[in-house]
C-alpha cells in the first residue's frame, strides 16, 4: 500500500531520466516528450545552463526568506519585467500562487475604489487553479465539485464574447477587474479572436477594471512570444506566470504595471519560500537560454511545423474535429472522448495527455529537433488512426 494521497490516476511507468526532449524509464524505454511536464519543462530536461545555475547556487545558498534582500530575485525581476513589458513583481511558488497574488491585487484596487463588495469577471472553460480562490475561479465543475461553498465574487461568461463582457458592465457595478487565459490550456487549447485582447482592454479601460490575463500555460515562449497577449496591441494590468519560468523547479511570479504594481504594500502579503535565491537563478538561466538560443522563432517556426503536419497527416480522419495551436501549444480535438488514447501513445514512445476528455494537448520543448517533430507527427498521427479513424 502506498503510502501517498490517491490525488491523481498515475500512468504505470515511472521515468528515471531525460535529455532534451526524450525521457527513459525505469526499465530503459525511451519516450518523446511531447507534454513537457505540462509546459513546464519548456527548454527540455537536463538543459546545461539550467543545471549549471541549480548547482552552482545549490552549493552557494538556496535559501534565506524575503527577510532579506535576495540579489537573485531583483535580478530576475528586472529581466521579467523587461520581457513583459511590466513594472513591478512578486514571486511565489506556483502558479496558483501567483493567481492568488493576482486576485488579491483586485481587491485591493476595489478597496481604493471603495467597492466593498467586488467581482472578477472569469471565463468558461478556464483553469486557474486548485487553492479555493483559484479554483472558484475555474470555469469547471469537475474542479470545483465537493469543495463548496465556493469563494464569492466571481461573475462568469464565455470566452471569446465581447458582447457578454459588455452586458456585465452595463448590469452590476461591482465589477473591479476581468481575469482570463489569453489562450485556455486545460479548455483544451482554445484560442481566442485576433481582436479579442484588445476589445477587452477596450472594456476594461472604459469602466477602470484591471485586466489581468493568466499566462501560466502560455507565457514564456511557448507562442513564439515571450508571452501571449504580446501577439495583440494590448498590455494587462496584471499577470501571472509560472511552470516554464523554472524549467521545472518551482516558482510563480506576479508581475503588475501602473496603479496596481503598487497596491500590494508590506504586511499585505507574503510567502516564505517565494523567490528564493535557488529557483530565481534558475529563473533568470531560462531567460537567458530563451534569449541566447532565439528560442522564440524556434517557438513559432517548430509549432507551425508540427501544426501544419498533423493538418497534413490527419486530414482524412473524420473523428478529428479540429486541429489548432499558436507555437509550441498544440491541441487536436475529437468528435468523441479519446483518453485512452494517453496508453496507446505512451505504448507508441509518445508521451501526451487529453485534456477536456476529447483533446490531445502537445506543449513539447522548444529544443525539439525537425527530426523529433516529425516523428511525433508521424507516430501520434498513426495511433490516432489506429484508434479512431472510421
Amino acid at each position: 500500500m502506498s503510502a501517498l494521497i490517491n490525488a491523481y490516476n498515475r500512468l504505470a511507468i515511472t521515468l528515471e531520466r531525460g535529455e532534451g526532449a526524450r525521457v527513459w524509464d525505469t526499465d530503459g524505454t525511451e519516450y518523446l516528450d511531447a507534454l513537457g511536464g505540462i509546459a513546464v519543462t519548456a527548454l527540455g530536461h537536463s538543459h546545461p545552463a539550467v543545471t549549471a545555475a541549480i548547482t552552482e547556487q545549490a552549493a552557494k545558498l538556496i535559501h534565506t526568506s524575503n527577510v532579506y534582500q535576495v540579489k537573485a530575485q531583483a535580478d530576475l525581476g528586472e529581466k521579467l519585467c523587461s520581457v513583459a513589458g511590466m513594472d513591478k513583481v512578486f514571486f511565489s511558488n506556483s502558479g496558483a500562487e501567483a493567481n492568488e497574488a493576482m486576485i488579491k491585487i483586485a481587491r485591493l484596487h476595489a478597496r481604493k475604489r471603495e467597492i466593498d463588495s467586488p467581482a472578477i469577471v472569469v471565463m468558461e472553460g478556464s483553469f486557474h487553479g486548485r487553492t479555493m480562490a483559484t479554483l472558484s475561479a475555474t470555469g469547471s465543475r469537475k474542479v470545483q465539485a465537493g469543495f463548496e461553498p465556493l469563494v464569492q465574487g466571481f461573475v462568469r461568461v464565455p470566452f471569446n464574447d465581447v458582447d457578454s463582457l459588455k452586458a456585465v458592465a452595463e448590469n452590476n457595478p461591482h465589477v473591479v477587474a476581468v481575469m482570463f487565459e489569453p489562450i485556455q490550456g486545460e479548455g483544451g487549447i482554445v484560442l481566442p479572436d485576433d481582436d479579442y485582447i484588445d476589445a477587452v482592454r477596450a472594456v476594461c479601460d472604459e469602466h477602470n477594471w484591471l485586466m489581468m490575463l493568466d499566462e501560466i500555460q502560455s507565457g514564456m515562449g511557448r507562442t513564439g512570444k515571450w508571452f501571449a497577449y504580446q501577439h495583440s496591441a494590448s498590455t494587462p494590468d496584471v499577470m501571472s506566470v509560472a511552470k516554464a519560468l523554472g524549467n521545472g523547479v518551482p516558482i510563480g511570479a506576479c508581475l503588475a504595471s501602473g496603479d496596481a504594481a503598487e497596491l500590494i504594500q508590506p504586511g499585505n502579503h507574503g510567502s516564505t519560500f517565494g523567490g528564493n535565491p535557488l529557483s530565481c537563478r534558475v529563473g533568470g538561466a531560462v531567460i537567458d537560454a530563451i534569449e541566447n538560443d532565439k528560442l522564440l522563432a524556434r517557438a513559432q517556426t517548430l509549432g507551425a511545423r508540427l501544426l501544419d503536419g498533423f493538418k497534413a497527416e490527419l486530414a482524412d480522419v473524420s473523428a478529428v474535429t479540429d486541429i489548432r495551436g499558436r507555437g509550441m501549444m498544440l491541441g487536436i480535438q475529437f468528435d468523441r472522448d479519446c483518453p485512452e488514447l494517453v496508453g496507446k501513445a505512451m505504448q507508441a514512445g509518445i508521451l501526451i495527455n487529453v485534456t477536456r476528455g476529447d483533446t490531445i494537448r502537445l506543449l513539447p520543448p522548444y529544443v525539439m529537433s525537425d527530426a523529433q517533430a516529425d516523428t511525433l507527427v508521424g507516430q501520434l498521427s498513426a495511433v490516432v488512426k489506429d484508434a479512431l479513424a472510421t
